[in-house]
Order: C-alpha cells, then structure tokens, then sequence
C-alpha cells in the first residue's frame, strides 16, 4: 500500500498507526479502535471480561505484522518475546478461521470482525485498555484528479 500511494496509484490510504509527516498530509478520524483477542467461544478465557498480557502467554498467538511491531509491545511492556507467536496475518478473517478451529488467540481490533453468538468466537478487550487512532492520508504535494478533490474536500467535512 506505501509504495503504491508513493507512486500516485493510490490516491488515499486509511492507516492504524501514527502517519509519516515527512511523507504524507492526513485526516484524523474522531473515533479509535481498540484492541482486544479473539478466542473460540468455548475458550477458558471467554469467561474474563477481559485480558492481562499473563493471561495470554500460556496460549498460542495469532497476531499482525503492524501489532507486533508497534502496538503490542506498546501495551505489554515488550512482552512479545516471551508470547507464542504462530502466524502472523494481514487479514483478520484468516485469523478468525485458526481461531474459531480453536488453535489459538489473535490480537484484533474490535470492530473489525464479527463476534456474535453465531460466529463461533468472541472478543475481550486487552487490560489496561490499548487504543489505536484511524487517519486518512495522502502523498505531499499530490495534484489530485477533480474527483479526488472533491472526495477529499468531504472527507474533511464529515470528520472535522
């Protein structure tokens, strides 16, 4: 996606981590997303309201190149090492697929999937609570077509 929105391919990305302003203009977006685990319903820790970093570490782990470089260890104090990281992922619907067969844990957003009593997992927050902001960037002195401009010009209406 970085070397694409670079080269003019994309006009817009929406990213979860902290833009590069050297590189890029953005849009905060008002709302965050937290992070929590997916688990398969009959889990021993379904039962919790929510998750410690201990509770995870007997349990194999699931988790995004993007969470275990930067958000993770931001909430567990560089517990990363000591986890049992399986797989790494990109989409969370592959990772819900292990999980729901019951191989494991992974660290998820928890809007990003669904969760109901018909999904066959569940999410719990992490604890302490672990936020991550939303923004909408685009390349620096981009020339946008006109209809890039006019998404652009709404986007910053609706989520002023």
């Amino acid at each position: 996606m970085d070397e694409k929105l670079k080269r003019g391919i994309y006009d817009f990305a929406i990213i979860a981590e902290t833009p590069d302003l050297s590189q890029y203009n953005y849009i905060e977006i008002p709302e965050s997303d937290v992070w929590g685990v997916i688990m398969s319903e009959g889990h021993p820790l379904a039962e919790k309201q929510s998750v410690t970093a201990e509770d995870i570490l007997p349990y194999p782990v699931f988790i995004s190149r993007q969470a275990v470089n930067t958000d993770i260890p931001r909430w567990s104090n560089n517990i990363t090492d000591k986890l049992d990281l399986c797989v790494t992922f990109n989409l969370a619907n592959n990772a819900a697929v292990l999980v729901k067969e019951g191989l494991g844990l992974a660290f998820v957003f928890e809007r990003l999937l669904e969760t109901d009593g018909k999904s066959g997992i569940t999410f719990r927050p992490l604890e302490p609570a672990l936020e991550t902001k939303m923004y909408v960037i685009w390349k620096k002195y981009q020339i946008f077509t006109s209809a890039a401009e006019a998404l652009l010009n709404e986007l910053k209406e609706i989520l002023k």
